[in-house]
C-alpha cells in the first residue's frame, strides 16, 4: 500500500513539473517575441532630397506644315504630295533625326452665301517633324521652306539623349547628398545617433521627365529667317531615405 502512493507521488510531481515547464516555456515565447522586441526597438527617420542638374540643349525640334489649296481634290492631293517628298528628300540629305510625316489629308473648303453653303475647293495639309543640330536649324529652315514647307508650326529645343541620361545620375546623386544632408541636420538638432540606411526610393519608382528652361534672351525661330537659340534643360531626380536610430 505504501509503495503504491510513493509511486502515485512521483507520478503526480513529474506531471506538475512537466506542466509547469510547458507554461514557462509559453510564457517565455509570449514575453520574448524577438519579431515584436525588435520593431519595438526600430525608429526611422524619412527624408526626401531633390537634385538638378542643368544642360545646354544643342538639338532643335522642329514640326513643318505643308498646306495646298485648289479646285479639285486630286490636282490638291498630287500637289501637295509633291511638296512633302520634296520636303522629306531635303530633310533626308541633311541626315536630320527623328523624322516622322503625319500623311496627307484632305478636307473640303466651302463659302456661305445667302445662308447657303457652296463647296470652293479643297485643303490638302501634311506635317513633318524632325530633330536636327541647333546651329545648323536656322539654314534648314530657310531651305525646307524653298523646297515646299508653307508653315513652321513648332519649334523647341532639347538636350541630346546621352546627355540627359548623364545629367540624370549627376541629378540622383545630388539628391541622394541633400537627403543625407537633411538626415545629419535631424539628428544633430535631437541629439540622436544616426543608424543604418533601411530603404531608398529613387525618383518615387518613376524618372521625372527633363524640364526644359529657356535662357534670357533666347528666342524661337517665328519665320525662317529667324535665328534659333537654344536654351538649357533641366534634369530633376528625387531620393527617399529610410534611416534607422
Amino acid at each position: 500500500m505504501s509503495s503504491n502512493l510513493q509511486r502515485g507521488d512521483r507520478i503526480n510531481f513529474r506531471s506538475l513539473l512537466t506542466a509547469l515547464c510547458l507554461t514557462l516555456t509559453l510564457v517565455s515565447f509570449v514575453g520574448l517575441d524577438p519579431a515584436a522586441a525588435q520593431e519595438q526597438r526600430i525608429r526611422t527617420l524619412t527624408v526626401t532630397g531633390r537634385g538638378v542638374e542643368a544642360i545646354p540643349t544643342t538639338q532643335t525640334q522642329v514640326r513643318l506644315g505643308v498646306e495646298v489649296q485648289g479646285k479639285t481634290a486630286a490636282q490638291v492631293q498630287q500637289e501637295a504630295a509633291r511638296r512633302s517628298s520634296a520636303v522629306v528628300e531635303l530633310l533626308r540629305s541633311r541626315q536630320v533625326e527623328k523624322l516622322e510625316t503625319a500623311g496627307i489629308t484632305l478636307s473640303p473648303t466651302y463659302s456661305y452665301e445667302n445662308n447657303q453653303q457652296r463647296l470652293t475647293g479643297y485643303t490638302a495639309t501634311n506635317t513633318v517633324s524632325f530633330r536636327i543640330n541647333t546651329a545648323s536649324a536656322g539654314t534648314l529652315l530657310d531651305d525646307a521652306v524653298n523646297a515646299g514647307a508653307t508653315r513652321i508650326d513648332g519649334v523647341s529645343f532639347a538636350a541630346a539623349e546621352s546627355a540627359i541620361e548623364q545629367a540624370q545620375k549627376q541629378a540622383i546623386k545630388k539628391a541622394t547628398q541633400d537627403a543625407q544632408a537633411q538626415a545629419d541636420a535631424v539628428f544633430s538638432a535631437l541629439n540622436l545617433k544616426r543608424g543604418e540606411i533601411l530603404g531608398i526610393q529613387v525618383n518615387g519608382a518613376s524618372a521625372p521627365p527633363p524640364m526644359y528652361r529657356q535662357l534670357a534672351g533666347a528666342r524661337a525661330a517665328a519665320d525662317a529667317t529667324t535665328p534659333v537659340v537654344g536654351g538649357e534643360q533641366q534634369v530633376e531626380a528625387s531620393v527617399t531615405l529610410q534611416i534607422g536610430y
